[in-house]
Parts: structure tokens; C-alpha cells; sequence
């Protein structure tokens, strides 16, 4: 006898059988309504920031405990840590030189765990390190950000070396996740905490992404002309909502296996 439906699964069957358009639609509509909610339960936006920041570091302690309870690294991206140490390192340079805030500060304490990661990688757990997955070429994405970077950058009043890096900074961390999703992509099962490190990062993102758009909304789009002229207000925006989306479709996934009661997460193909 067949169990019956949760609600939860007559959703997501129904959402499955649409076609890729619709989805999009019913995507985007749900994350401007995320944002509509937000807009008027969060007061202050920039706790938004501080909130991703957050998310993104108890991503990261997830992976540490990995790390040290089950001495495996299987499943994990090494190239995916090292870009987003990239980042880390020259946004935290940026925010040194630029600004120096509780932003510094939390980049610093997330660059010094996603070391330790890459450290435990490379070298306490390199044996059960899938490197024949990880085949991600990291120089597709480290090249053109780099080459973006150049054109497109703030118009402040800061070193022209600062505000290239600012930008450089901001394109990698939009695609930094690709090496793993390549990774889940090659395996198709992924284990607890890798999804759990994978879903936060998706978290951390839209909140990033809400912080940011909400911003624009507060100041009537004064905090784009702040932000300099040309191309880059619009192309901060764009990065914010392309790392989200990049993730969202995982996180579909990701949100239907913990309410079906499956601890492994399999993922159809195409998925990633």
C-alpha cells in the first residue's frame, strides 16, 4: 500500500513536471516575495550581511567537523576552498585598506577556517581526497574575473589598484562554488554535511543578495551612484543575483530531501 502524499511532495512533484520557463517564473517569484518579507521583518539591512557572513561560517564548521569526526574529505572540492580563500584574502585586503569594520573582522575569522580546510586537504586527508572529481578548471573562472575586473571596477576616490582587486574580489566569489557543484555533478550522491556546507553557502548568498537589493531600495538608488558611475552599481547587482541562482537549484533539491527523510542527497542529472 502506497503512502500517502505530504503536501510537501504534491509541491514538488507538480513543480518538477513543469517546463524550464516555468520554473524560472516560480523561482523568481519566490525569491522577490523572500524579499518583500524580509523588507518588513528585518529593520536594520545590513544585519543581512552580518547574517550571510554567519551562515557562511557555521558552513564552514560543518565542514570542519566532517573533517575531524568522520577523517574524510570525499565529496569536497579542494578548488572550490582555494577560490574562495582567493576571495577571502583579497577582500580582506580590500576592507584593510578601504573601509576596516566588523566586515574585516569576519572575513578574517572565515579565511583562517577555509585555510585549515584546504590544509586538511592537502595533507592529513589527501588519501580520501577525490581528485579525479575535482576536475574543475579553475583558470576558467580566475582568468576572466581577473580580465572583468580591469575594465569594470569602482569609480571612488581609492588606488586604482584597490578598486581593481574590490572588483576582482566580488566577480570570483559569484562563481567560486562551480568546482563544487562539478563535483556533485561527477558523484550525482551527496553526503550530509557536504549538502549541509553546500545549502548554507546557497543561504548566505540570497541573504548577500537581499542585503544588497534591499539597500538599493532604502536609499531610492542612491547607494548605486555611491557606489560609483559606468557599469560596476549594476554589475555588483548582477554577481550578488548570479551566485544566488547558480546555488538555487541545489537548494530545491536539498529542501526536498531533508522533508522526505533522506539523510544522502541524490541528484537528478543535469541538476548541478
Amino acid at each position: 500500500m502506497r503512502a500517502p502524499k505530504t503536501p510537501i511532495n504534491t509541491v514538488s512533484t507538480w513543480v518538477r513536471r513543469q517546463p524550464p520557463k516555468v520554473k524560472g517564473f516560480l523561482a523568481v517569484v519566490t525569491g522577490m516575495a523572500t524579499l518583500v518579507l524580509l523588507r518588513f521583518v528585518v529593520h536594520d539591512h545590513d544585519n543581512l550581511f552580518v547574517a550571510a557572513e554567519a551562515v557562511h561560517s557555521g558552513g564552514i564548521s560543518v565542514l570542519i567537523y566532517k573533517l575531524m569526526k568522520e577523517k574524510t574529505c570525499a565529496g569536497l572540492s579542494l578548488k572550490s576552498q582555494e577560490l574562495t580563500a582567493m576571495f577571502l584574502a583579497v577582500r580582506l585586503y580590500c576592507s584593510v585598506v578601504m573601509e576596516y569594520d566588523i566586515h574585516t573582522l569576519l572575513d578574517l575569522a572565515t579565511l583562517v577556517t577555509t585555510l585549515w580546510v584546504i590544509y586538511m586537504i592537502r595533507f592529513n586527508l589527501k588519501t580520501s581526497y577525490m581528485e579525479d572529481k575535482d576536475n574543475f578548471a579553475i583558470y576558467y573562472v580566475v582568468a576572466p574575473c581577473a580580465l572583468l575586473a580591469l575594465f569594470i571596477h569602482p569609480s571612488t576616490s581609492h588606488h586604482l589598484l584597490n578598486r581593481i582587486s574590490w572588483a576582482f574580489c566580488v566577480y570570483l566569489e559569484a562563481v567560486s562554488v562551480l568546482p563544487q557543484l562539478r563535483v556533485m555533478q561527477n558523484t550525482k550522491i551527496v553526503e550530509p554535511f557536504t549538502a549541509h556546507y553546500v545549502f548554507a553557502l546557497g543561504v548566505a548568498r540570497f541573504l548577500s543578495c537581499a542585503h544588497w537589493v534591499l539597500q538599493v531600495l532604502d536609499t531610492r538608488g542612491h547607494l548605486l551612484v555611491a557606489l560609483g558611475y559606468g557599469l560596476w552599481p549594476s554589475m555588483v547587482l548582477i554577481s550578488e543575483i548570479v551566485q544566488t541562482f547558480i546555488l538555487a537549484d541545489f537548494c530545491y533539491y536539498y529542501v526536498k530531501s531533508v522533508f522526505g527523510g533522506q539523510l544522502v542527497l541524490r541528484l537528478p542529472s543535469g541538476v548541478v
